[in-house]
């Protein structure tokens, strides 16, 4: 099969055998995927990844031995795959298994390739509704809505999403649903649009700087190494950072300032898919507006470059059909 392959910085287009299923796994032929930041920070170097990458995908699953009613089914799939016999997984959320692999992330071959496998575990049925290049942002989506699924958000609450890139404004569009005053801040009108379409009251972040307003809630999805330390600007005393950003490189922060204005800082990852699939659904979100561009997988280079000019929108791979 063809595939894509990232080893050290160095990224390629190669024949690879087709992945063949173990106990309670599905081979999907993947038709769509995605192109996130982390691709292109993992290309940088991040996490040390070398193998296929690619974790925003849909696809149609063509083999599952221990669960035949998969098959000719559209699916999209949860990432994370813990060892399901530790005590995290057995207690608590198998996203966080210390011995976990994570698609096309670590460990586990991704979804830039005409197929590849996941536990039938990890499936959730794409609904006939949404179309493929709709449900390839079932992953990034369920990301953005898991802020809702960590911290009490009420319709009072004075929320911000600061960046607006493709995370930053799936954010803002997602969690307007539960907090309806959300604000989006950015640098970018063009982008700020495609959020005030949906409802979002967008601002300009010079305008911000200027109005010299505070949140309880800023979620920092800027993608950028500073990107911490500009959110604590905009969030009040006592209030929350909800941290977004994964990048190869280190951020800097002030701890004293963490420490004395007694703010609570907070990862936030991946989310559910299920949820997200349901928006997808409701139309509770429009994601078109984000696509920018679609490439055939033979292709892939030339849309791996444009992914990764700053400011760019989501870059789409197909695969399959």
């Amino acid at each position: 099969m063809r595939a894509v392959s990232f080893s050290g910085q160095n990224q390629c287009l190669t024949d690879r055998a087709k992945p063949e299923p173990r106990p309670g796994q599905a081979v999907i032929r993947v038709t769509v995927a995605g192109i996130c930041n982390t691709d292109v920070e993992l290309a940088k170097g991040y996490m040390g990844f070398s193998g296929v990458p690619g974790h925003e995908f849909v696809g149609v699953v063509e083999a599952a031995p221990d669960a035949p009613q998969w098959i000719g089914r559209r699916v999209a799939a949860d990432i994370n795959w813990g060892c399901g016999v530790c005590p995290v997984c057995l207690a608590t959320d198998a996203r966080h298994c210390p011995n976990r692999t994570t698609l096309g992330i670590a460990g586990w071959d991704g979804a830039f390739a005409q197929w590849l496998v996941a536990p039938v575990a990890n499936l959730h049925a794409v609904p006939d509704s949404v179309p493929d290049r709709e449900a390839v942002f079932a992953e990034p989506l369920a990301a953005a809505l898991e802020v809702s699924q960590q911290i009490h958000l009420t319709a009072k609450t004075r929320i911000a999403v600061l960046g607006d890139g493709k995370l930053g404004i799936l954010i803002a569009c997602a969690l307007r649903h539960v907090c309806p005053g959300i604000v989006l801040i950015g640098k970018h009108a063009r982008k700020l649009d495609v959020a005030a379409r949906q409802g979002v009251s967008a601002r300009l972040l010079a305008d911000q700087e200027e109005r010299r307003e505070r949140f309880d809630v800023v979620v920092e999805a800027t993608g950028r190494e500073d990107g911490l330390a500009r959110a604590m600007d905009l969030v009040r005393p006592e209030g929350t950072i909800v941290a977004k950003t994964t990048v190869a490189g280190t951020a800097p922060l002030s701890l004293a300032r963490l420490v004395v204005d007694e703010i609570s800082l907070v990862g936030s990852r991946c989310g559910d898919i299920a949820l997200a699939l349901h928006y997808l659904e409701q139309r509770l979100v429009d994601v078109t507006p984000l696509i920018e561009a679609e490439y055939d997988l033979e292709d892939f280079l030339e849309a791996f470059a444009r992914a990764s000019r700053p400011g760019t929108g989501k870059i789409l791979v197909r695969i399959g059909s």
